[in-house]
């Protein structure tokens, strides 16, 4: 057993918590009270993974090896009221100590103290896990965390100390091997966790499945806690729906239940198990996650790594294991990524998750769920993956503004007119604005359906999926002149302006900020609308790039008029009667852009010219009024 000694040094640092981690573990302590049985399940999972990194680097570096009967340790002490978790994993340094355990790398306490506030209590303990915030859940059960840390290949151990209430210290220690031992300095209400039977009842409930062997140490004897089964090795008949979820959220750190499950053994050139999960609600801050996978790829039931990019990103949102017997388990990190094997397990694997979305597809309401949680990351793969493009445009669901809910490409195609040969569709920044749009008016007014795309991954992927079924994908915002091929509209229109004199004199007064000035067939009961010159980038494109930090050219747009609009008649009246339209031209501008999505370059000086029209207006009421 390894034994935990304070260094007689006195060289001690104190560090202060940086203000987001004092914040944090107020939130933690106070918000999260009610389930502080999770603080052990976030330890035990943090002993574990260090001690599969600690395997893996024992692959290539032998000096790094584990030690003989490796486990990890849960020590209760009663009478010095003390709780250690003791590994024998991969350890930290000085500067990982600061690094890990004194500032938050990811999420912050802002958002996590958002999403607690709008939390049911019955989902707060998900938010530990999802935010990475699992260690100072220690600080739920204990007045002072003392964490005594050896790196491997490393002799020097160092104690990082805190009451969890503003700083911390760092000083020198010494263990005599390398690992990490936790030791929490437990609350007076906490006792109930020192009780051995109570905590093999934790380890049960949460940790069963890992790998490792977990033992609580009680009366000078090491006693069972878990089981160590690799589940996904058992036949499918013999594992409960219970060990499942349990898996699931011992994997995800997630509290849902899984939205699907795939357990499958493929036999034949390429032999592996796997065992995958689809959550059932969106992790906390999904999009902001690095693009990758992160199942775990296991070699003879061992941990080899997740980082092997068993799925595409556009599939990130599975996770899960899968183990296989062709691959050594000395492979390094290099060889993964070039060996045929792990590319036909990849292959398999990405087809069978395919294979159950379609499946899955055919449950409307089920699957609505499923798109609305990972929908817009499933469509980067029709951007990215022309193997698998088709397959995936026709696992998209899309709204429309022919239809309530849902629709699929090919339910489109199944509406459209004779003479249509085209999926019209725009994009936008939400379905609202899109189906109040000028741009498709003149579509609805024909009875022609466009799809409403309002995901910022909209923006690019029509262009590179172009056609499906034979049909070109064409944005409506830039294809008014398609209008042409369905005809007028049936209804009488209204009487139009003369507008031979308005285009010139607005077109002048409106100088570079537009390419043109014309009437337009499109518009049905707007006045104006701008629309894109050309090829011109879609705002969502534009913004996507512009996010990315890309450079991205304002492409001057074309203002379209409709000549039945009353505001057209007064503008030709105005002309005809030689008054200065120019203030009035810039106002439509600014409108037609609001209109479309955009941004106001100068605010204040369109609300100058409203206030300055109204006050001319106004005047002008008056004076007639008098005469």
């Amino acid at each position: 057993m390894t034994e935990t000694v304070s260094s007689s040094s006195t060289h001690s640092e104190t560090h202060a918590f940086s203000a987001e981690v004092g914040r944090l573990l107020d939130l933690v302590v106070h918000s999260l009270y009610s389930e502080r049985e999770i603080f052990l399940r976030e330890l035990v999972a943090n002993a574990a993974d260090a001690t599969d990194r600690r395997r893996f680097e024992s692959l290539t570096h032998s000096a790094h090896s584990l030690p003989e009967n490796v486990r990890i340790s849960i020590i209760p002490d009663k009478e010095s009221h003390l709780l250690t978790i003791r590994d024998d994993g991969l350890g930290m340094s000085r500067e990982e100590l600061v690094h890990n355990l004194g500032t938050i790398a990811r999420s912050g306490t802002r958002v996590f103290g958002q999403q607690l506030e709008n939390a049911k209590p019955e989902e707060r303990p998900n938010l530990i896990g999802q935010f990475g915030v699992g260690f100072y859940a220690a600080f739920m059960v204990a007045d002072r965390v003392d964490v005594v840390s050896r790196k491997v290949g490393s002799d020097e151990a160092w104690r990082w100390s805190s009451d969890g209430k503003g700083a911390y210290t760092i000083e020198p220690a010494v263990r005599d091997r390398a690992g990490t031992d936790i030791i929490l300095h437990m609350k007076n209400d906490a006792e109930e966790f020192l009780n051995p039977w109570r905590l093999q009842s934790i380890i049960r409930k949460w940790s069963d499945h890992i790998a490792w062997s977990v033992v609580i140490v009680h009366d000078g004897k090491e006693e069972p806690a878990n089981t160590g089964t690799a589940l996904w090795c058992k036949p499918r008949q013999e594992i409960t729906k219970e060990q499942l979820e349990e898996f699931y959220r011992h994997l995800t750190h997630n509290f849902d239940t899984p939205w699907d499950t795939l357990h499958w053994r493929a036999e034949g050139t390429t032999e592996f198990v796997a065992l995958l999960f689809i959550p059932s609600s969106k992790p906390f801050e999904f999009g902001e996650q690095t693009r990758k996978s992160k199942v775990r790829l296991h070699v003879r039931r061992m941990f080899i790594t997740d980082e092997a990019d068993v799925l595409p990103a556009w599939l990130r949102f599975v996770q899960g294991v899968v183990d296989t017997d062709d691959l050594p388990l000395n492979v390094s990190r290099e060889m993964l990524q070039a060996t045929p094997v792990l590319a036909r397990i990849r292959k398999a694997v990405t087809g069978k998750v395919l294979a159950e979305l379609k499946k899955r597809g055919q449950e409307a309401e089920s699957y609505a769920t499923f798109w609305e949680n990972f929908g817009p990351v499933l469509k980067e793969g029709i951007w990215e993956d022309h193997e698998h493009r088709a397959e995936l445009a026709a696992l998209s669901r899309f709204r429309s503004s022919a239809v309530e809910g849902l629709t699929t490409l090919d339910d489109y195609i199944s509406r459209m007119k004779p003479e249509q040969e085209s999926i019209y569709y725009m994009t936008g920044e939400s379905v609202e604005v899109l189906e109040a749009s000028p741009h498709i008016e003149g579509f609805k007014a024909r009875g022609i359906e466009v799809l409403l795309l309002s995901d910022l991954v909209d923006g690019f992927w029509p262009d590179r999926l172009h056609s499906y079924e034979g049909k070109t994908l064409k944005n409506a915002a830039q294809e008014s002149k398609d209008l042409e091929k369905f005809g007028a509209l049936e209804e009488t229109p209204a009487e139009k302006a003369d507008m031979d004199m308005v285009l010139p004199v607005l077109k002048e007064a409106l100088g570079k900020r537009v390419s043109d000035v014309r009437v337009t067939d499109r518009l049905v009961s707007s006045a104006m609308v701008l629309a894109a010159a050309g090829e011109a980038l879609n705002p969502q494109l534009r913004k996507l790039m512009q996010r990315s930090g890309q450079n991205t050219t304002d492409d001057v747009p074309v203002l379209e008029l409709n000549p039945a609009h009353p505001l057209m008649h007064a503008l030709a009246a105005r002309v005809s009667a030689k008054e200065d339209i120019a203030p009035l031209a810039e106002i439509l501008f600014d409108v037609a852009t609001l209109q479309s999505g955009e941004q106001i370059k100068d605010v204040n000086a369109f609300s100058r010219r409203i206030i300055d029209h109204l006050v001319k207006d106004a005047v002008r009421d008056d004076v007639c009024d008098v005469k």
